[in-house]
């Protein structure tokens, strides 16, 4: 049986892509959450609505016009948060109802919502091109170059911002970066699990892994265990009974928290 899933080429590619958006999200995701930004992927995954309604209504590459569309508005809520001093939710939360309330517009205009756009907004896995799988692996390539070069800049800014600036580390730039970076890693994942289950697949996975780790190192590699765990059985049980591989992905990521969260329960009384 499982030989048989792993023989089609529509799962190959979507087994591929999937895990290493899964990756890039994971450690994109521990940062965000770290951070107190991890409902920008909500916000983000709004905006992309529109970017997808303007493809589809000039026939363009979704992919390619939402990129664009979701960095600038990236870009858009570091600057509420810094210059206008708006709180960092309400900033999401401003340009998340900006971006649905224009993708919808568009939509409209566009004559409604047909097959296609259901399948953005709801995740269409095995319809993953080669290319795009090539581009997931790019992001996560930038990701882990980045880690590994600026890896203590980006820690120190993770856990405490005004010693990290004493330090020299322009916490500014560290996290535009970061959210510019998650803007890509949000395009790419709506293939994954659908625009509306983006946040999920940046926040569950971090939450679980720091449940169960001692160490930041510890967090980084079993977020992304989990997470590309829960995409690989996802899309097996997607495939078989024939139900949404974003929803079956990340109802296994709530069951790896749920087993997280027991487990971390029943190690805090242990050592009562």
């Amino acid at each position: 049986m499982i030989s048989e899933f792993l023989s089609y080429g529509f799962v190959q590619k979507g087994l591929l892509a999937g895990s290493l958006v899964a990756a890039s999200c994971a450690i994109l995701g521990v940062f965000l959450v770290l951070k107190r930004l991890s409902l920008i992927g909500d916000g983000m995954s709004h905006v992309c609505l529109t970017g997808v309604a303007v493809a589809l209504l000039t026939s363009a590459n979704p992919v390619y016009v939402s990129v664009p569309v979701v960095m600038i508005s990236s870009l858009g809520i570091m600057k509420l948060t810094q210059k206008f001093r708006i709180y960092g939710d309400a900033a999401i939360g401003i340009v998340s109802a900006a971006g649905l309330s224009v993708g919808l517009l568009i939509t409209a205009l566009a004559g409604g919502f047909n097959t296609d756009l259901l399948s953005f907004l709801f995740g269409s896995i095995l319809t993953v091109s080669w290319t795009e799988a090539a581009l997931c692996g790019g992001l996560l390539a930038v990701i882990l170059i980045l880690l590994h070069v600026f890896f203590r800049a980006l820690t120190s800014t993770c856990f405490d911002e005004p010693f990290a600036k004493t330090r020299g580390i322009s916490v500014q730039s560290v996290n535009t970066v970061l959210v510019v970076i998650t803007s890509v890693a949000v395009v790419l994942a709506f293939k994954v699990v659908g625009i509306f289950l983006i946040s999920a697949l940046l926040i569950i996975p971090p939450v679980s892994a720091l449940l169960v780790s001692r160490t930041f190192k510890q967090v980084l590699w079993k977020a992304v265990i989990f997470s590309v765990g829960c995409v690989w059985t996802g899309i097996f049980i997607s495939f078989m009974w024939d139900i949404p591989s974003g929803a079956a992905i990340i109802l296994m990521n709530l069951a790896v928290l749920s087993s997280c969260f027991g487990w971390s329960k029943i190690r805090g009384k242990q050592h009562d």
